[in-house]
């Protein structure tokens, strides 16, 4: 549960440094979510979702 809650908390630090660093283009990118269909989005949510497994299993062994 450690492991899971330190991972969470990584994972907002990062999207948190995007937004410091990057506002306007953070901005930008969420505005061009709405042009995207449903099915785009939900592929790109399955690749994203397979890819951290793929590197949580080699990380973990």
């Amino acid at each position: 549960m450690i492991d899971l809650l330190s991972a969470l908390g990584l994972a907002i630090a990062l999207e948190g440094v995007l937004y410091a660093a990057f506002p306007g283009a953070m901005r930008r990118a969420l505005m061009s979510l709405a042009e995207i269909s449903d099915q785009s989005l939900r592929m790109g949510g399955l690749a994203a979702l397979a890819l951290g497994v793929v590197v949580v299993w080699f990380v973990r062994g």
